[in-house]
């Protein structure tokens, strides 16, 4: 069986990295640490609202991210940060927003065909529900991939933005409310891309769907999706259900934050071993990991899609780049860690540690993953046998990256400290095959 590609990913936020010119230190950052992936919020021109998000002209760029100190023109400026990004091994991936556009995009007067209307002649927003309240943005405009009259020309339009964005080095797009997208669209988009650039990888955004709306957006031939591991609480059930509905229609990418959330750094207080914990459970559950700029120095400021900026980058006391690219390398190693592996969690006489298995597709490995919950206090953990909670008859060995032991004992004692995570490794019996 082939084995699952890495993808561990670094969200470099385009209004807080700054120029394209500034991009160069943040890859180089995010290299070092391990992350094999560079995911890039939109980067084209928007609207007067200024939301990354309500993209104006998608063949233009956003006038924050350009250099005009120098003479090269955006696009040029584009690719160099792609290229110095492909130096250091990094592919790039980018938001591919096609569910709408700007309010005030000149496409709403050339294909008025393509949007959504209301009554009294107003062009459609996009909207969701907010713990039962209506939200609106009335800076986007709404296509209509349904019912346009012109399914072709819209459907066209958007195959040559992605090979725009291919072209400039972009190796795989974020695709930006994808359950709002009709399957048969994303079919096509997939499909005729992929004839041309195999190798180019295609995310869904489906966070807040239900698991089988998530299926069958990702039933269109997307290679990934993201899942809620967020938002989990270490104990009720819905996240394996999720996970157990979905794992075998596309692997999915964990994070433990991202630019739509606030700053898990601000969330816990500045708990450090909340922030490592998070991290470590968020590489370890899933196929993918992903996280966004800064997280390792443990800011606060929730990133905006309008308001932040450079001057937005915080000097902190904290320091977890060495934690993360550990972590990281952990998950490099082991081809457990980076696909959609089969996952129990498993009953312990304690109740604040969450202890949890995990059984290779792709090889024979083994994983009990063991996290104490409580971030604030240490915790104890007793087994007669460490043994008893895997399938496989080798050893456990301890790869955790921090406070790793040389040997298992038997029976197994141990205080786990605030929010420590072990990772344990085995494998089932090599000695019986051909």
């Amino acid at each position: 069986m082939k084995r699952p590609e890495k993808m561990i990913i670094y969200n470099l936020f385009p209004l807080l990295a700054g120029k394209f010119t500034n991009w160069e230190k943040h890859l180089l950052r995010a290299s070092e640490m391990g992350f094999n992936w560079v995911f890039v919020n939109p980067i084209q021109r928007p609207g007067t609202s200024g939301s990354l998000y309500s993209i104006a002209d998608y063949y233009d760029f956003n006038p924050l991210l350009v250099d005009k100190r120098i003479r090269k023109a955006p696009g040029q400026q584009a690719k160099e940060a792609m290229a110095a990004a492909e130096k250091m091994g990094l592919k790039m991936m980018v938001d591919l927003v096609i569910n709408h556009c700007s309010v005030d995009s000149d496409l709403i007067q050339l294909h008025p065909e393509w949007f959504s209307w209301e009554a009294k002649g107003r062009v459609a927003h996009p909207f969701c529900l907010e713990n039962g309240k209506k939200v609106v943005w009335k800076d986007l405009a709404k296509f209509d991939h349904r019912n346009t009259r012109d399914k072709e020309g819209l459907f066209q339009f958007f195959l040559d933005v992605v090979n725009f964005l291919i072209k400039l080095g972009f190796k795989g797009f974020r695709c930006d409310a994808a359950y709002q997208i009709p399957q048969s669209l994303w079919k096509r988009l997939i499909g005729e891309t992929k004839r041309v650039h195999p190798d180019v990888l295609f995310f869904a955004e489906t966070l807040g769907c239900p698991a089988d709306r998530t299926r069958k957006t990702a039933g269109a031939g997307f290679d990934y999706i993201f899942n809620s591991s967020k938002w989990w609480d270490f104990h009720s059930y819905w996240l394996m259900e999720q996970y157990d509905l979905t794992r075998d229609i596309a692997p999915s990418v964990s994070f433990p934050e991202s630019h739509d959330t606030m700053r898990l750094c601000e969330e816990l207080d500045g708990n450090i071993e909340g922030l490592k914990q998070r991290y470590l459970f968020s590489a370890m559950f899933s196929a993918g990991v992903m996280m966004p700029m800064g997280y390792e120095f443990g800011f606060r400021r929730k990133l905006h899609v309008v308001k932040t900026g450079p001057e937005d980058w915080e000097e902190t006391n904290i320091n977890l780049v060495s934690f993360i690219t550990t972590v990281n390398k952990i998950k490099a190693e082991h081809a457990i860690f980076q696909e959609e592996a089969p996952t129990e969690i498993l009953y312990h006489d304690n109740p604040h540690v969450l202890p949890m298995w995990k059984a290779s597709i792709s090889t024979k490995e083994e994983s009990l993953l063991i996290f104490n919950k409580d971030i604030h206090s240490k915790q104890p953990f007793y087994a007669e046998s460490l043994q008893e909670f895997i399938q496989a008859g080798a050893p456990l060995v301890d790869v955790s990256p921090e406070y790793a032991m040389d040997y298992i004992p038997v029976p197994f004692s141990y205080d786990l400290r605030p929010g420590q995570g072990m990772v344990l490794i085995t494998s089932r019996n090599l000695a019986l095959e051909d």
